[in-house]
């Protein structure tokens, strides 16, 4: 449901945090206290130069240790923000008519736009969620009826006193935009919180948080199944918004360099740490393109508002740049961005440099669990890193990759399973333990389910996930190879490989393919185009023509769903 109101008060969601998990957080702090004892800061010029390699031959690194890591809370991060760059322009909301100043931002939470009544009522329960804010509707979603499928008890309720038998702790339900059955109107509570008394009771409350304490519950996207709430707190996203901010060289911007255009969801770790809480540190404008993804939006808000730089997944990039009168917008103010998310086929790397005028473009990853980023190219490394990597370890940040079977460190150049360790390492998975013990071990190691390789260089680049890795007949086949080969020919728009069920191999290759506009081609020619260049054995026996993919509302494609339609089409 999407919970778009406009920035709420961020030293409320700060204080709302207050306690959790606090023995284990005095504890880390203490550690992490006594272990920067004599540390100095460093230029990101410097941490450039010095940037470490792996050793012996395999494949473990440790990323630079001399930047100081930061011990502030979110709203500590805006106060000061707001004090250096008062009158900067720190939010601009296009199609809300909206701009802030960093004087005047405020906060927004938001809980995914997409969600039908049995997910919402998932996300409420795991949380225990107190209060619900939203709209009467976004789209085609009526969410005061949904809520009502949940809470029939809401027509009836008494605003501010709901009591639901299936969400006992949901006591507050507020609506933004229309006076409704058991609800408040959103002015109204702002402006009940608005008095001195609440706002110096805010400002107490405030002196006692701790950088460690959980700032936001964010849920999985769901790519692999059901999401589970990742724990983060403001040490987590902090640190890691101020690496990516370091690593995209954004303290060396002027203000006019400094516009973000984001069209990624904002309930979605790219857009709220990775962009949101990056240009709160770093004083950049953040710009807000359309409520939902729009191709067309996000190139007239790069137009419009001389956007320099652009956020957004691989699937965002496809779209813009097929968008049909692409040529026709100004775009000379752009200097870089961010693709993040799912693997970036190279020819799509080299596409958003050239044509987009993104020469300090940047290949991110991470997961939710990490804060979300553990791995960014530097601006100035060539096309071809940044093409065939998602570049290099962030600073305070171990990275290993282990044979899954043994569990033992591989050599350089061999694939296996990515582990992360550091500040960025989630609190938990929120009300799961077990959960959480399955993929943080005792040692700190978060465990990314994401197969990888690195090379002598520390550039590490993502094959595939563990569970999307295709086994044909006892060979391991990596469907992000199989991509980023198919996107080579001159008519493949975009391919997603995914296995398929066979009584004989095991599984065979199904590869599902998006024609550029206006072209035809059949499955033997693109299987002819597959001979001489790759294995005969990773040549997909099936080969579906497609025009568009299941995805996440963050423009994630969900293979397992992709998986389950083509054994579906193809009567397997």
């Amino acid at each position: 449901m999407a919970v778009y109101v406009g920035m709420l008060r961020l030293g409320r969601l700060c204080a709302a945090s207050r306690g959790v998990l606090g023995a284990r957080a005095a504890l880390f702090r203490t550690w992490q206290e006594a272990k920067l004892q004599s540390v100095r800061p460093l230029s990101s010029r410097e941490a450039d130069r010095t940037s470490p390699l792996p050793i012996g031959g395999l494949s473990y690194i440790q990323g630079c240790t001399r930047i100081r890591l930061v011990s502030k809370t979110v709203g500590q991060c805006l106060d000061a923000t707001a004090q250096r760059v008062p009158d900067r322009e720190a939010l601009v909301v296009l199609h809300e008519n909206m701009r802030l100043t960093f004087a005047q931002l405020k906060e927004e939470v938001s809980v995914n736009p997409a969600y039908q009544a049995m997910e919402l009522e998932y996300v409420l329960k795991k949380v225990g969620c107190k209060a619900l804010v939203f709209p009467k509707q976004f789209k085609t979603q009526q969410y005061y009826d949904i809520l009502k499928q949940i809470c029939p008890e809401l027509e009836n309720a008494q605003p501010g006193a709901l009591k639901s038998q299936r969400l006992p702790d949901l006591t507050t339900v507020i609506s933004v935009d229309a006076p409704l059955p058991g609800t408040l109107l959103l002015d109204e509570v702002v402006a009940a919180g608005s008095t001195q008394q609440h706002l110096d009771r805010l400002r107490y409350t405030q002196q006692f948080l701790s950088c460690h304490d959980p700032i936001n519950i964010l849920f999985t996207s769901g790519t692999t199944g059901s999401p589970k709430g990742a724990t983060l707190s403001h040490y987590n996203i902090v640190n890691n918004s101020n690496m990516i901010g370091e690593r995209l060289r954004l303290h060396l911007k002027t203000a006019e360099e400094l516009r973000v255009i984001l069209p990624s969801p904002l309930y979605h770790c790219l857009g709220s740490v990775g962009g949101t809480m990056t240009c709160i540190l770093h004083g950049a404008t953040l710009i807000l393109s359309s409520p939902i993804f729009n191709g067309k939006k996000a190139l007239e808000a790069i137009s419009r508002e001389r956007g320099s730089m652009l956020y957004g997944t691989p699937t965002m990039y496809v779209d813009i740049l097929n968008q049909p009168d692409f040529s026709s917008y100004d775009i000379s103010s752009m200097c870089g961005g961010v693709i993040a998310g799912s693997p970036a086929p190279p020819e799509l790397i080299r596409a958003i440099i050239n044509k987009m005028n993104m020469k300090e473009l940047v290949v991110a990853y991470g997961t939710t669990e990490n804060s979300p980023v553990t791995f960014m190219n530097f601006p100035d490394d060539t096309v071809e890193q940044k093409s065939e990597s998602v570049g290099r370890i962030l600073p305070h940040t171990e990275a290993q990759i282990l044979n899954m079977e043994a569990g033992t460190l591989v050599a350089l150049n061999t694939p296996g399973e990515l582990c992360i360790r550091g500040y960025c390492v989630m609190l938990g998975y929120w009300g799961e333990p077990q959960k959480t013990k399955e993929v943080v071990g005792q040692e700190k190691w978060y465990r990314t389910g994401d197969i990888a390789m690195m090379d002598e260089q520390g550039f590490c680049k993502i094959v595939g996930r563990f569970k999307d890795m295709i086994i044909r007949g006892g060979e391991n086949i990596y469907p992000a190879e199989l991509e980023d080969f198919f996107h080579t020919h001159p008519q493949v728009q975009e391919v997603q490989v995914v296995g398929v069920k066979d009584s004989r191999m095991g599984e065979e290759i199904c590869a599902c393919i998006r024609l550029k506009n206006g072209e035809k081609t059949t499955a033997e020619e693109i299987k002819a185009f597959c001979k001489g260049k790759i294995a005969h054995f990773k040549i997909p026996r099936y080969i579906v023509f497609v025009t568009d993919y299941p995805l996440t509302i963050s423009g994630k494609v969900q293979k397992f769903k992709l998986r389950e339609q083509m054994e579906q089409h193809l009567n397997l």
